[in-house]
């Protein structure tokens, strides 16, 4: 029978769980793992509402140098192989990473060669450029390339990764129509961590995509 010392340590355990479930969504999902971090709707939309509205910014300057990504996270590997390893529903080989079964979520096509894959930045880097980063410095966009802390990076499809390109959701969504409103909510939740604004047209984008969210 617990005491009055050991029930306070389970009541306290089940706020703390039931304080993560209320502001991280639980995602329906193929693949074996996806990026951390998916905030719930209530939370996309107070993110979403919170961001800056206006014009984005020149693209002057802008070099994908100016981001320096995939680097060594330490055991011989770097940033796309970890997100390989992470996202992979099996694979074989450390770092690097020599085959594997993936399931690419923004298209539901299945892969088995990394060579087939690309680490996709849910925003892209000139599209963060245009929206706050061409101030940052070196070091700031180094880490944004590279960000492991949320649901910034994902690995897909080469193909469906380069018909995106640089485009924001008003132009490009996923063609796998289930994989919208997680994309809406990684999209949100990495402008607000990283402090990037908006255009009008994207807000309005992701608005409709979160509107149809189902969780």
């Amino acid at each position: 029978m617990l005491g009055r010392k050991g029930k306070s340590a389970v009541v306290s355990l089940l706020l703390v769980a039931a304080l993560l479930v209320s502001t991280v969504a639980v995602l329906p999902q193929t693949a074996s793992a996806l990026p951390s971090g998916t905030p719930t709707k209530a939370t996309a939309q107070s993110q979403l509402d919170s961001l800056i509205v206006k014009s984005e910014d020149s693209m002057t300057g802008y070099s994908r140098d100016k981001f320096p990504h995939w680097t060594s996270q330490g055991g011989g590997c770097d940033t796309r192989q970890v997100v390989l390893r992470r996202d992979a529903d099996s694979y074989s080989g450390n770092c690097p990473v020599t085959s594997g079964k993936w399931y690419s979520y923004f298209d539901g096509v299945t892969v088995y060669s990394p060579s087939e894959l690309d680490v996709d930045h849910i925003v892209p880097l000139a599209e963060a450029w245009r929206s706050g980063a061409s101030s940052w410095s070196t070091e700031q966009r180094q880490k944004f390339a590279n960000d492991l802390n949320g649901p910034q990076l994902i690995a897909v499809t080469a193909s469906v990764n380069r018909s995106k390109g640089d485009q924001d959701p008003s132009t490009w969504q996923p063609p796998r129509a289930g994989a919208r409103c997680a994309y809406a909510k990684w999209w949100i939740n990495t402008k607000y961590r990283w402090g990037l604004h908006l255009q009008s047209s994207e807000k309005s984008a992701l608005q409709s995509m979160l509107n149809a969210c189902s969780y």
